[in-house]
């Protein structure tokens, strides 16, 4: 059970590496901001409304936590089993639909455009995480992990295998750009755009890869960033502006929370949570709060770090 702390600096912040010092603030703690959910995911910062949103799959409900307020209430419902969020260069709200198995947006009115649904004729298997790049193209993960069960969404057979892939909004065009993990799930990129990573959850043991991104978007030299090991678990991952990735992490007592990453891939700071942390993001006025979505809960924390300025 989560507890918060009693002392500075919080032993939930642990430093492996004397790199992640500079991150890490003093008197800031792991705050407890929400709980009461069934299973949280795909959390996504709006700082022109100061709020946070964030799926509650099993529950098939978006949820809204006020940061003035600190009022946490339901967004939309039902989600279509929303997992990821993002937004767009527009500030539009973009949502993986596991229920659906599409990925749609959320227009200024409240009513909802799908951008993806099929490729190639064959219904996409469970739409995951998603990012959106500068030059407002969209890329997703498509697991099958959303039709496995009737929990996070409908069981049924995959049509298709699991692959990553780059949408353009403009002219509908969608291509598969990555066709070889089994399970890709949480993707983020580098400050630059330079970089892509991308979770292996299919393989074992889990890996997070980076590709370089080519002219066209086109992804080349694709190897392993991260090895997790026996028992971690990677899954939602997010860049700050120095190029570290931060990726929740699991699963057991002694591996849940977040794992940060210098960009050489070596471990150099950990957050200590409860639970397996599903995902995460950047927010806050000056996007050095981390938020970070972990079994029921809902929990904050103040770094002296940036996140990365993509949606």
């Amino acid at each position: 059970m989560w507890e918060p702390s009693e002392s500075y600096p919080d032993p939930a912040i642990e430093v492996l590496d004397p790199r992640f010092l500079k991150y890490r603030i003093g008197n800031a703690a792991v705050e407890r901001l929400a709980t009461g959910i069934r299973y949280g995911e795909g959390p996504v910062w709006f700082g022109d409304g100061r709020y946070l949103l964030w799926s509650d799959i099993p529950n098939n409900r978006i949820m809204r936590w006020d940061e003035e307020s600190g009022a946490v209430s339901v967004y939309r419902k039902p989600s279509g089993y929303a997992n990821g969020n993002t937004r767009d260069r527009q500030g539009r709200l973009l949502s993986c639909e596991h229920g659906g198995r599409r990925v749609v947006r959320t227009e200024y009115d409240g009513t909802l455009t799908v951008l993806a649904e099929r490729f190639q004729g064959k219904r996409l298997n469970s739409p995951n995480d998603i990012v959106v790049k500068r030059d407002d193209s969209i890329w997703f993960s498509d697991p099958v992990f959303g039709i496995l069960n009737d929990y996070e969404g409908f069981k049924t057979t995959p049509e298709l295998p699991t692959c990553v892939y780059r949408l353009d909004p403009a002219s509908g065009r969608m291509e598969a750009v990555v066709e070889d993990i089994p399970n890709p799930n949480g993707l983020c990129f580098s400050p630059d755009e330079r970089l892509l990573y991308i979770v292996d959850n299919g393989s074992r043991p889990n890996r997070i890869l980076v590709y370089e991104v080519a002219e066209g978007g086109t992804l080349t030299h694709g190897r392993t960033f991260v090895d997790a090991g026996d028992q971690g678990l990677p899954d939602g991952i997010r860049c700050d502006t120095d190029g570290n990735v931060w990726a929740g992490w699991g699963s057991g007592p002694a591996l849940n929370g977040v794992m940060v990453f210098a960009p050489d891939g070596a471990p150099i700071g950990r957050i200590d949570l409860p639970d397996r942390c599903a995902n995460l993001c950047f927010g806050g006025a000056r996007r050095n709060r981390l938020f970070m979505v972990a079994g029921q809960c809902l929990f904050s924390l103040y770094v002296d770090a940036q996140g990365a300025a993509h949606p």
